[in-house]
């Protein structure tokens, strides 16, 4: 259970989902973050209007709330013990799109390497693992791969879709040891990129258009957050 991943963190002075302060905590967060974190339930979530090329997209949850706050928290603010309960929320979502009897490859967004001084480590390749190790505890298959890498890119904030689009291809480039991923020249088991965050969507699109220029089908993607901006669907139960 989350309850029980968040056991393991350090407590620290404010809740990690609200930043609430004078407040009792369990387990680093108070106890409505937990509930909170506790009820989500992964959604099919897409951009409005989808880039080109964008997957089929399981998002935890939206980015708000006490999600946002432990996600926020995790990435800006060191607090990488948080890796555990949000990479257990990111399993849920990969497990929305995999077969239980196919192998799975969990292929992380890469970070650029500013980004992986600055947060002392990947972020994402942090999640995807416990995720997988979540996976593996019930019953997957799950390899975790990180078949690209990330060149630093220009302010996008400026660009329109199509502009962004291009940015985000351009910056990303195969790493030659995709071999990993096939047995027989062939592709096997289900691929699913991993985020943490879904806004615009390019970013996801362009990761997909490298990994298929590559031969290697994508199934969908699993991030923990998407934007209010973005479209959900009803919820499904896994």
């Amino acid at each position: 259970m989350l309850l029980a991943d968040l056991a393991d963190l350090v407590l620290p002075t404010a809740c990690a989902g609200c930043g609430a302060e004078r407040v009792r905590l369990t387990y680093g967060v108070c106890g409505g973050c937990v509930t909170e974190l506790e009820g989500l339930r992964p959604r099919a979530a897409e951009p409005v209007p989808p880039p080109a090329g964008f997957p089929a997209c399981m998002a935890v949850g939206t980015y708000a709330g006490a999600l946002r706050g432990a996600l926020l928290a995790y990435k800006e603010k060191g607090r990488h013990r948080l890796a555990r309960p949000l990479g257990t929320l990111l399993a849920g979502a990969v497990a929305a799109l995999a077969p239980r009897d196919r192998p799975v490859v969990l292929v992380p967004v890469p970070s650029t390497a500013a980004a992986r001084r600055e947060r002392h480590g990947d972020h994402m390749a942090r999640l995807a693992g416990h995720a997988a190790r979540r996976l593996r505890s019930a019953g997957y298959l799950v390899n975790v791969v990180q078949p690209l890498r990330a060149l630093p890119r220009p302010d996008s904030t400026s660009l329109d879709a199509h502009e962004r689009a291009i940015v985000a291809v351009n910056s990303l480039r195969m790493i030659p040891r995709i071999g990993v991923l096939r047995r027989d020249g062939r592709w096997r088991g289900t691929l699913v990129v991993a985020d943490d965050i879904v806004t615009t969507g390019a970013t996801l699109a362009a990761v997909v258009r490298r990994l298929e220029e590559a031969d290697m089908q994508v199934t969908g993607a699993a991030v923990l957050a998407a934007t209010e901006l973005r479209t959900f669907s009803p919820r499904i139960r896994l």
